[in-house]
């Protein structure tokens, strides 16, 4: 019990109130800084959604692509600020942080070279974003995969595909990317057509049935364009091939397919033609 009561004698009270004071005025200070930094960075989304506009650009595809970049910089900043933070409150503790920097330093050059994969992906996921050949709501297909982007961080890119199975592929792994989404979506249709049918009627039909959903209110805003039939595409062992192609909005063009393709069979099937089959 002396040895205790001795001890805390010892203690200097009011150096440690002091610095237990500028310990809780950092964190303080993070926090604010962190409040802050969302505030400026929510105004910076929405200048980069209105900019995007002005520009001619989708707005759907804008608010992809400046919620990925606000993302990337808000994840760069919390790390930043919570490190320096910590320098901080190590230094307020009383402890040299000199060798604490020279230290990271050599840690810094010794990851450096055993690290090559992490900079890589970095630099890999900066590009994508930079360069506008990825966001986070893109349908896309990569190394493979297709499925929706949920997520595009420092290191790796994050993607759900239609089983909601999630694929994670390291950035600077991805050799091959194919995005589904970006400004524009298509659906392309290979339909095939009894050889008796005259093929001018039966093009004449989709052309129809296109303009029809095009002044249906529910997908008017979907399809950006008249529907572009090609021609005949191919003579098969039962069937014409004619091809064609809807234009829509960005992830649009499966619920306009089938929803066409659906009209398409009723008046098929109201003018008699033929839709043939193996």
């Amino acid at each position: 019990m002396e040895l205790i009561t001795e001890l805390l004698a010892k203690i200097n009270w009011t150096a440690l109130m002091f610095t237990a004071l500028r310990i809780v005025l950092v964190l303080l200070l993070i926090g604010l800084l962190l409040r802050a930094m969302k505030r400026v960075l929510d105004a910076w989304q929405i200048h980069l959604r209105n900019r995007a506009k002005d520009q001619g650009e989708i707005p759907s595809e804008a608010a992809k692509r400046a919620e990925t970049l606000v993302r990337l910089v808000r994840q760069a900043a919390v790390i930043g600020l919570w490190v320096m933070g910590m320098l901080i409150i190590l230094r307020e503790l009383g402890i040299s942080i000199g060798p604490i920097l020279a230290g990271a330093g050599v840690v810094g050059l010794a990851v450096g070279f055993g690290a090559q994969n992490l900079v890589r992906d970095i630099i890999a996921g900066f590009f994508f974003v930079l360069e506008n050949q990825l966001r986070v709501g893109d349908v896309a297909i990569i190394n493979g995969r297709e499925g929706l982007v949920e997520a595009i961080n420092f290191r790796t890119t994050i993607l759900r595909d239609i089983a909601g199975i999630v694929h994670i592929f390291p950035n600077g792994t991805i050799t091959t990317l194919s995005n589904m989404t970006n400004e524009w979506s298509a659906y392309v249709m290979d339909l095939g057509v009894a050889y008796k049918e005259d093929v001018d009627h039966v093009m004449q039909l989709m052309q129809h049935v296109a303009e029809e959903m095009r002044s249906d209110i529910k997908y008017h805003s979907s399809m950006l364009a008249p529907l572009e039939i090609f021609g005949v595409d191919n003579f098969v062992a039962s069937a014409v091939m004619i091809k064609a192609r809807l234009k829509t909005r960005p992830s649009k063009q499966w619920e306009v397919g089938r929803e066409y393709r659906r009209r398409l069979k009723k008046r098929f099937d109201s003018e008699n033609v033929e839709i043939k089959f193996p």
